[in-house]
């Protein structure tokens, strides 16, 4: 439950922010990197840049939010419903939960419009940003430490 406060309170100032990071038209780009041709990465920041022209900017009247996928992702939706409350609360915007089974259709939801703010594992973060113009901006964690994994390989 503390990741979970932790995370509350990154998102509370940062959601706004991310929800205006759609695609950039892709013929003015002069950096893209490893980003799909749908986005661009003027500032060389290695995320997708928002539109230049703020008409583009999406702002939807409902914010749609997942968790990583996991073996029973319905036991998240109670889990996160105090992060979702107040995550609606800081936007003044409906915030569902979306349950999603696979990380490739995470990222597919987010790809076309239909996921707003995600958890991702640490696997596929790279894919959504990439692939999907995802912009990670918190990490689980504590006040005083960052949850880590650590891999050890016994050959």
């Amino acid at each position: 439950m503390r990741h979970i406060r932790l995370l509350l309170t990154l998102v509370a100032g940062l959601a706004a922010a991310a929800l205006a990071v759609p695609a950039v038209a892709a013929e003015a780009c002069k950096n893209r990197g490893e980003l799909d041709n749908m986005y661009c990465d003027a500032n060389n920041d290695l995320v997708a840049d928002p539109p230049t022209d703020a008409k583009k900017w999406k702002n939807p009247s409902t914010i749609v939010f997942t968790y990583t996928p996991v073996e029973d992702p319905a036991v998240y939706e109670n889990v996160f419903k105090p992060f979702t409350t107040h995550l609606a609360a800081c936007l003044n915007k409906k915030v569902v939960f979306y349950q999603v089974q696979s990380n490739a259709a995470e990222i597919e939801a987010m790809r076309s419009g239909r996921l707003h703010v995600g958890g991702f594992s640490t696997g596929p973060t790279a894919f959504a940003v990439n692939l999907a113009g995802a912009v990670p901006f918190a990490v689980k964690g504590a006040a005083t430490v960052i949850q880590g994994y650590n891999q050890i390989v016994i050959v």
